[in-house]
C-alpha cells in the first residue's frame, strides 16, 4: 500500500512538472559536494599530484621550490585546470614583484639568475640547484661574506671550538649581516666531508674537523692541557662533537636551541617582501553592517566563453525606509568588480536598487526581498569577485569577496551548466532577447537564493546539458534525464523518480539540450529535500549527477 501510494505521488508531480511552462532560467549552482574521508581526499589529492606533469610540475619541484611557501603549494596542487595553473604562477609572481606598475618583474629575473648561477657554481654530481649551498643562494642571495677553504688542511680553530690546530675536510663559511624574518650576523657553514665537491650545510661546526676520530691528533687547548680529554666531545648531549673552550664558557650562538631555531627558519621560505596580496586583503577594510546574500552561477555561451550570472538578494527588512511625498523609499547601491587573480580589472558594474512603497503597503513591502542580477561574459579561469551594497537612506554598509571559479568546456567531454533553482520562469519578448536581468537566450528566470518556496508555490529548474552522443540517423541527441526528489533524512525513499528521453525535450541538439520545467510543491511535506538530475548519454557511456537542496516551508 506504502509503495503504490508513493508510486501516485511521483506520478502526479511528473505530470504535472512536464506541464510546467519552459523557459530558460539562470542561477546559482546549488550542487554539493559530499564530503570526503581522510582517506579518499588523500587519493584526490594524489590524482591532482599526478596531473601536475611537464612545466607545472618542474615549475613546483624545481623553479619556486625554496620560495614558495606551504600555503601557496598546498594551493597550486588543488588547481584543477591549467589555467588555474597559469593564473596561479602569474600571481605567484607579482606578489613578489617589488615595481609592480613596471613591465619588468625584478624579482623574478634575480630568481632565475640565481637558479643558473647555482647551477654553474655549485654543481657536484647533482644539479646545482639541488645543493644546500644551491638552495641557500637562491633564497637567500650572495652572501656578504665567505671564509671558503677548499682544500682543507690546517686549521686553527676559534676560542669558542675549542682553540687548537687540526686538519679539515674543505668547508666554507657563509655570513649574511641580516636575512628578514631570520636575524642579523648570521653564520652558516657547509662542510665537504666526502671530497666530491658536494658541501651539506652541517648543524655542527665539528663536522670538518678531519682528525676528530683519530686518538691524540687535533686536540683543543683544554684537551692539550689535560682538562679534559678527547672522549668528553663523544659525551655531548647537544649535536656536536666541539671541544670545550677553557673556563667553559660558549657564546650563545653555539647554543643547541639557538643552532635548531637558526636551521628551522633558514629552511622556511624566505619572507615574501612586496605586494602581498593576502596582506592586501587582511589590510582591507570589511563592512557588515547591511547583510545580503550572493549566488553565482555559470551558463556555457562559446567554448572561450561562459556567461557568468552573479544575484544579490536584500531583505527589505534590512533597509532604512524614508517618507517623502507620502511614500516611503528605500534605496541601495550596488558596487561590484571582478577581477583577475593578478588584480587585472575584468569588469565593473553597479546598479541603484530603489524600492517606493505606500504607508499601507509599508508592512508587506518590509517582509518581502529585492534582488539585483549581473550577466558578465568571462573567460573559464580563476577571478576575485568583490562587492559593497550601500543602504543610502540608514548609512549601512555590507562588503562580501569571494574567488570564482568559471568552468571550461570542451567540445567532446559530457558537461553541464549550473544546476538552477529559480522562482521566476517568464519568456522574453524578441526585442528584449539576450538582455536585462535574469535573461538567458529567449528566458528570463529569477534564482531563488535561500532555496526555500512555500508548499503553493511552483519551484523552477534550469540546466543546460553539452556535447551529448548523437543518432547518425536522426542527428537527434541519445540519452535520458532523470529526476529524482527525497527528503534529506531519508534520502533512500524517492518521492520523485521520473526519467525522460532527451530526444523529445524542445529544442534539444547534441549540443546543447535545455532542461527547464516548473515543479508543483503542492504533494511535499514541510522539510529539507534534495533534487538530484541523473544525466545519462547512450552513446559515449557518460553520465553527471548535478543536485541541489531545498526547502518546503
Amino acid at each position: 500500500m506504502h509503495n503504490r501510494l508513493v508510486y501516485l505521488i511521483a506520478y502526479g508531480i511528473a505530470t504535472l512538472m512536464l506541464a510546467g511552462l519552459e523557459a530558460p532560467l539562470a542561477a546559482q549552482d546549488a550542487e554539493e559536494p559530499a564530503k570526503l574521508t581522510r582517506k579518499q581526499e588523500k587519493r584526490r589529492l594524489e590524482r591532482l599530484r599526478k596531473e601536475l606533469q611537464g612545466p607545472f610540475k618542474r615549475w613546483l619541484d624545481e623553479d619556486v621550490r625554496y620560495i614558495i611557501t606551504p600555503e601557496e603549494r598546498k594551493a597550486f596542487v588543488q588547481m584543477a585546470t591549467d589555467e588555474e595553473r597559469e593564473n596561479f604562477i602569474e600571481s605567484f609572481w607579482m606578489r613578489r614583484d617589488p615595481t609592480p606598475d613596471s613591465m619588468e618583474n625584478e624579482y623574478k629575473e634575480e630568481h632565475y639568475r640565481r637558479i643558473a648561477y647555482a647551477n654553474d657554481r655549485y654543481a657536484s654530481g647533482i644539479p646545482g640547484w639541488r645543493t644546500d649551498r644551491g638552495r641557500i643562494y637562491i633564497a637567500y642571495g650572495p652572501a656578504d661574506e665567505i671564509e671558503s677553504h677548499p682544500s682543507g688542511g690546517q686549521y686553527q680553530r676559534p676560542y669558542e671550538e675549542g682553540g687548537g690546530f687540526t686538519s679539515t675536510y674543505p668547508f666554507e663559511i657563509w655570513r649574511y649581516r641580516w636575512i628578514e624574518g631570520i636575524g642579523s650576523d648570521i653564520l652558516l657553514e657547509f662542510v665537504d666531508p666526502t671530497m666530491t665537491g658536494e658541501y651539506r650545510l652541517t648543524m655542527d661546526p665539528s663536522e670538518k674537523d678531519a682528525l676528530l676520530h683519530v686518538p691524540g691528533a687535533g686536540l683543543t687547548l683544554s684537551e692539550q692541557m689535560g682538562l679534559t680529554t678527547k672522549a668528553d666531545r663523544f659525551r655531548r648531549t647537544d649535536g656536536t662533537r666541539m671541544g670545550m673552550p677553557i673556563g667553559g664558557a660558549q657564546s650563545m650562538r653555539y647554543n643547541q636551541f639557538e643552532r635548531l631555531q637558526l636551521y628551522a627558519n633558514i629552511f622556511k621560505p624566505p619572507a615574501v617582501k612586496f605586494k602581498d596580496l593576502e596582506a592586501i586583503v587582511n589590510s582591507t577594510i570589511d563592512y557588515d553592517t547591511l547583510a545580503y546574500d550572493v549566488d553565482v552561477h555559470y551558463v556555457r555561451v562559446t567554448n572561450s566563453s561562459v556567461l557568468s550570472g552573479i544575484t544579490v538578494l536584500l531583505r527589505n527588512e534590512n533597509l532604512m525606509f524614508k517618507e517623502e511625498a507620502g511614500l516611503h523609499k528605500a534605496v541601495a547601491n550596488v558596487f561590484g568588480r571582478i577581477t583577475t587573480m593578478t588584480r587585472r580589472v575584468q569588469s565593473t558594474f553597479e546598479e541603484t536598487v530603489s524600492i517606493q512603497t505606500t504607508a499601507e503597503r509599508l508592512h508587506q513591502e518590509v517582509g518581502r526581498s529585492s534582488i539585483y542580477n549581473k550577466s558578465v561574459p568571462l573567460a573559464p579561469g580563476m577571478y576575485r569577485l568583490e562587492l559593497v551594497v550601500k543602504d543610502l537612506v540608514g548609512e549601512t554598509m555590507g562588503t562580501y569577496r569571494t574567488a570564482m571559479r568559471v568552468p571550461a568546456y570542451d567540445d567532446e567531454a559530457l558537461a553541464a551548466s549550473s544546476l538552477i533553482i529559480a522562482d521566476k520562469i517568464e519568456r522574453v519578448p524578441a526585442r528584449s532577447l539576450g538582455t536585462g536581468q535574469f535573461v538567458i537566450g529567449s528566458s528570463k528566470v529569477r534564482p531563488r537564493i535561500d532555496d526555500s518556496f512555500k508548499r503553493d508555490e511552483k519551484m523552477g529548474i534550469y540546466m543546460q546539458i553539452y556535447n551529448l552522443g548523437q543518432s547518425e540517423e536522426t542527428s537527434r541527441p541519445v540519452g535520458n534525464v532523470t529526476y529524482q526528489i527525497a527528503r534529506l533524512d531519508n534520502p533512500d525513499d524517492l518521492l520523485l523518480d521520473f526519467t525522460e528521453d532527451v530526444s523529445k525535450i524542445r529544442g534539444a541538439s547534441a549540443r546543447q539540450v535545455v532542461i527547464q520545467k516548473l515543479l508543483p510543491l503542492q504533494s511535499l511535506e514541510p522539510g529539507d529535500y534534495r533534487l538530484s538530475l541523473l544525466v545519462e548519454d547512450n552513446v559515449k557511456n557518460e553520465s553527471l549527477l548535478p543536485t541541489a537542496t531545498f526547502k518546503v516551508l
